[in-house]
């Protein structure tokens, strides 16, 4: 088998225990929504799935880029979207479970830690850091990296800012590795990871729907 680049190695324990707890938090919804019976056959085939994942991953900067991070979160999705098409699971079905296991996961922080890191993204600090982050993407200096401009609001709109997306590093797995029909899946799961850190997020378009670019617009939720 293909090696895990060292990067993801040294956070291969992490990842491997999301997964875990993402199939504790889905175990229910395979039972009842997919109708799986042998769970405990599952999450091993997820688990293996996963392992394959690991190997498939592009390095794209390690801790120097932000969109490693996306890759480290989101890809253990992939896994658990191909064991399920394996199985006849349906594809809306499959979207279902994943974005409600990962609303889940997402709620088992803290709220106001979650708060924190919402207000964080959103500061002005974050943002002359996605300015600067969003020239170096051009660079192209990883081949299967993001590709996106900041985007500024204009007299009239009603975002702080936003990122327009002009090529995607999960695009860009899903076409080398047959994982097209659920690319979708891994787009569906922005909005619960901004929402629960207490940031609206608004996005018409995406670059897996078709599109030229994802338009993602951010802005800050009303305290409820």
């Amino acid at each position: 088998m293909a090696e895990i680049h060292p990067f993801y190695e040294q956070h291969r324990a992490a990842m491997e225990a999301a997964m875990r707890h993402r199939l504790d938090l889905a175990e229910a919804m395979l039972c009842e929504r997919a109708q799986l019976s042998n769970i405990d056959g599952i999450r091993q085939e997820v688990m293996d799935e996963f392992e394959i994942v690991l190997t498939q991953m592009p390095y794209v900067g390690g801790a120097a880029s932000r969109m490693s991070d996306f890759f480290m979160r989101l890809i253990g999705f992939m896994a658990i979207s191909r064991v399920l098409r394996r199985h006849g699971v349906s594809l809306p079905v499959i979207g279902e479970i994943e974005r409600e296991t990962y609303k889940a996961q997402l709620l088992t922080v803290p709220e106001a830690e979650r708060l924190a890191s919402g207000r964080q993204f959103m500061s002005a600090e974050n943002q002359a850091l996605l300015r600067e982050q969003a020239a170096k993407s051009h660079q192209q200096e990883f081949p299967e990296d993001f590709v996106y401009d900041f985007v500024e609001p204009d007299t009239g709109d009603k975002f702080e800012f936003g990122i327009n997306y002009k090529a995607c590093g999960f695009c860009k797995f899903a076409a080398r590795h047959g994982d097209k029909e659920i690319l979708p899946h891994i787009c569906g799961l922005d909005f619960d990871a901004y929402a629960t850190r207490g940031i609206h997020l608004e996005r018409t378009q995406t670059l897996a729907g078709g599109a030229s670019h994802c338009n993602f617009r951010f802005s800050r939720l009303a305290p409820e």
